[in-house]
């Protein structure tokens, strides 16, 4: 067989791009515009999907802790530190420290640890309510990341990769499970009154999955969602009439520019906000809850009261079909570089009474049966002084860390995986973020393979291409 010339090839090859060209221009052409609705109906629909199998959880409230939270001194005790408090630590530990100051000594936690409940939990004294819901929930102490630093390790955290341009975990099952109330968004995030977390609005975006699946921000100081109201002098029979007609507008621009993920966002953001005039204002009335529930959750007193307002609009919100709830605490309350213990106490002080309020509130309701809640951050705090004194505190710790789930077919008072002797890295069934994002989607009936968008030639997931395990041995 004669090979073909210089020219022949390149002839050959620019006939094919033609081809491609053509093909792609033509695509259309190829399917009827029944067909093209119905495509873009399973892209842009938010209405209830069937999961892959039959689910444990309907909805998951997401306690997202920034900074991340000291495990050695909240749920995975020591006794090897307080041998070792003062010596020097090994050649790795010592290059683990991610500011470039000279490395510490071992530092044990000034805080005591003692079995809870009835199944024996470890948790320390600094979170007493909590405590008190040990048989309801699941420690996994062998949680390991793969960045050091606070962006990366925040979007690895939420979206599977330590890169900015993915779709966060509440995009991916808001997208794979719609939501069972139309008049609400089907993600919702309560962020801090007091500023944004590290990568701001980025935490929950949709990134290439359609504008649709983003989280939507509600406030828990003043209106929780602005320009939720309508005029009152303006009749209701004319606001429906006027509904009614940017409705056919709508569909009618819509149907002229198939293929706009943007534009069927910004359609269907209009239309979810008339329809959340009807609930939201309901949803996040927390007057209509009784003087103790509120107490319970430490509203009106201080510290508790930002964030037991945020815990008991997500009960709220899940209790009327709201997917993915996401919770947010100051922007990095849990980055204890310094004074460990103050900067502990406040952080726990915050934050404990209103999450131990939320899970004794959901259980009496009947609703941690199928909500699945979740506690951690992006990742740890090592094992050794950053600092010197008593104004010491912990640095950075991707390779060993602790997170916790409750509801939602979790095994309640369980203790799962370890990490070595003092707590720098996780040895013993360790889990990825990875295995982490596959067993929260098993729970709400979704198999994270299965769960994926086609884009330029590949399935993307939140998982993405690597390998990833559902933690069955918390699963009840």
């Amino acid at each position: 067989m004669n090979r073909p010339s210089r020219r022949q090839f390149f002839s050959s090859m620019t006939n094919g791009l033609h081809g491609a060209a053509l093909a792609s221009l033509l695509g259309a052409d190829l399917f009827s515009p029944g067909d093209l609705h119905a495509a873009e109906e399973r892209m842009f629909n938010l209405t209830p999907k069937q999961p892959h199998f039959p689910a444990k959880a309907k909805s998951v409230i997401h306690l997202f802790m920034n900074g991340g939270p000291s495990a050695v001194d909240l749920f995975d005790p020591k006794p090897t530190l307080q041998r070792l408090a003062g010596t020097l630590p090994s050649r790795e530990l010592a290059f683990a420290i991610s500011n470039g100051q000279n490395s510490g000594v071992l530092f044990p936690s000034p805080y005591e640890f003692k079995p809870r409940g009835k199944s024996g939990v470890m948790i320390s004294d600094r979170l007493p309510h909590l405590a008190e819901c040990a048989d309801d929930i699941a420690v996994i102490r062998s949680m390991y990341g793969e960045h050091a630093n606070h962006e990366p390790a925040l979007f690895l955290m939420h979206s599977g990769r330590t890169v900015s341009t993915r779709p966060t975990m509440g995009a991916w099952v808001s997208y794979g499970l719609g939501t069972e109330n139309a008049n609400l968004p089907a993600y919702v995030v309560l962020d801090d009154p007091k500023g944004l977390p590290i990568n701001g609005i980025s935490n929950w975006q949709s990134a290439y999955l359609p504008p649709i699946y983003q989280g939507t921000r509600f406030r828990t100081e003043g209106a929780p969602v602005l320009n939720l109201q309508s005029h009152p002098e303006i009749p209701t029979p004319l606001v429906e009439a006027e509904r009614s007609l940017l409705r056919r507008l709508d569909e009618a621009h819509r149907k002229q520019r198939p293929y706009q993920p943007e534009l069927d966002a910004r359609i269907s953001s209009y239309e979810l906000a008339a329809n959340m005039q009807l609930e939201a204002s309901d949803a996040l009335d927390l007057n209509k809850e009784t003087e103790a529930t509120r107490e319970a959750y430490g509203i009106g007193a201080d510290p508790t009261d930002s964030y037991g307002r945020r815990c008991l609009m997500a009960r709220r919100l899940v209790e009327r079909g709201v997917r993915f709830v996401q919770l947010y605490i100051e922007q990095q309350i849990f980055d204890t570089h310094s004074n460990l213990e103050k900067s502990l106490d406040y952080a726990c002080g915050k934050t404990d009474k209103p999450i131990a309020a939320l899970l004794k509130d959901l259980k009496q309701r009947g609703l941690l049966d199928d909500t699945l809640v979740v506690y951690g951050g992006e990742f740890g705090r090592l094992p050794m002084t950053q600092g010197e004194g008593r104004t010491a505190g912990r640095d950075h710790n991707p390779h060993g860390f602790s997170v916790w789930m409750a509801g939602g077919g979790i095994k309640g008072g369980t203790t799962y995986g370890a990490t070595d002797d003092i707590g720098f890295k996780a040895v013993e069934d360790r889990v990825s973020v990875h295995d982490y994002h596959a067993t929260i989607l098993n729970q709400l009936g979704l198999n994270y393979r299965d769960l994926f968008i086609e884009r330029s030639g590949l399935n993307e997931r939140l998982t993405d291409q690597f390998p990833a395990r559902v933690v069955t041995e918390i699963l009840a």
